[in-house]
């Protein structure tokens, strides 16, 4: 038997506003945001900046070449930060952006082979507590699995119990927030209401995640955590989000830490053998035509491959598979920009006794001859 198995994560997942407009089954187009742009506003925007882009295009259409990749490299599990609310509700949240998709769309995350989704972030209760359970109930008809969120305390809490590879290995999945990725605290999960697991940071969230690791832990069984944290830009990592973290891997036995928020890569590191990815980055949006924060470079994005030792939960290595977001559709990156993205990475990654290395079309996580 292989030694390893091979979780495929990416950050935010934004299939709702322009995304969703392109696909076979748009949403009605209003929004309710200050600038008063609309949804269709959002494709025109791309459209001016890159070119033309499909109307009713596949449900495929988005990933472009990457489920071929996904299949390629052997991904035994992929597992995505959906940052959208699956629904036909109107009753929107007053807090500025919505994120909808239709849930006749949901294919379009089937066919990106996405198969769970972290949904404790700031868009899964854009359109209320109706649109959060209609979102559940979507991923379970489209056999998704979900954690983070649920129509109680203890379904937002409790562990998802995942399948990965063909022999059936165990991945145990929670997700959370932090309010600091704005979060409204009325969001959070109560014990007969609709919400998300919140969490502050504390020993006390370490302690509530281990224990329902605990409870349904086989041995084999491989945890993920999944947390949306922090602000949209910026590198900082916080010394708040090392040391829960760590909590996490040294007293709950996680073996990776799955962090996003940020809308650009942010810093890995490797804890004890184990996997800290502190901001995936996004890795669909809508924002093509969008001024500001050009620096960031937030049409660079990248899927993370862990290839994790089945018998203790450490980390064998990590591949990072980059594309580039145009019109709507992910690419591969030119060479100019796979250089730029590799060098920034490897700046941030550095800072943590990591870097990061070219090989071919794709980067690797690797440790300075020094520390070897």
């Amino acid at each position: 038997m292989d030694r390893s198995i091979k979780l495929l994560l990416v950050g935010d997942v934004m299939t709702g506003r322009g995304i969703d407009q392109i696909l076979p089954h748009p949403s009605p187009s209003r929004l309710y945001e200050r600038s008063g742009l609309t949804a269709v506003d959002y494709v025109r925007l791309a459209e001016r900046a890159n070119g033309p882009i499909r109307r009713l295009a596949s449900f495929a259409y988005p990933w472009g070449a990457a489920p071929e990749t996904w299949r390629a490299i052997g991904a035994d599990l992929v597992i995505a930060n959906l940052e959208t609310a699956i629904t036909r509700s109107d009753h929107h949240v007053p807090k500025g952006i919505n994120y909808r998709m239709s849930p006749d769309n949901v294919g379009c995350l089937s066919a990106g082979q996405i198969g769970a989704c972290a949904l404790a972030n700031n868009h899964v209760l854009d359109w209320g507590r109706a649109g959060l359970l209609d979102t559940l109930a979507a991923l379970e008809t489209a056999g998704i699995g979900v954690a983070g969120a649920g129509c109680n305390l203890v379904s937002a809490c409790a562990p998802t119990v995942l399948e990965a590879g063909a022999d059936g290995a165990r991945i145990l999945f929670v997700a959370c927030a932090v309010g600091d990725s704005g979060v409204p605290p009325n969001w959070a999960a109560g014990p007969s209401r609709p919400g998300v697991q919140l969490v502050t940071l504390s020993d006390d969230d370490v302690e509530t995640i281990a224990r329902g690791l605990k409870a349904v832990r086989r041995a084999g069984d491989i945890a993920v955590v999944s947390i949306h944290w922090g602000p949209n830009w910026g590198y900082a990592v916080t010394e708040s989000q090392r040391r829960f973290a760590a909590r996490l891997i040294d007293r709950a036995d996680v073996s990776i830490v799955h962090g996003h928020s940020s809308h650009h890569p942010k810093a890995i590191e490797v804890h004890n053998g184990r996997l800290i990815l502190y901001g995936c980055g996004d890795f669909l949006n809508d924002y093509e035509g969008i001024s500001g924060h050009q620096a960031f470079r937030g049409d660079l994005v990248a899927a993370y491959l862990a290839s994790v030792d089945r018998r203790d939960g450490r980390l064998l290595e990590l591949e990072i598979l980059p594309f580039r977001i145009r019109r709507f559709r992910l690419q591969q990156m030119s060479e100019q920009d796979l250089a730029w993205f590799a060098s920034r990475l490897d700046r941030e990654c550095a800072r943590f006794g990591r870097r990061v290395e070219r090989s071919d079309d794709r980067l690797r996580l690797s440790r300075p001859a020094a520390l070897a």
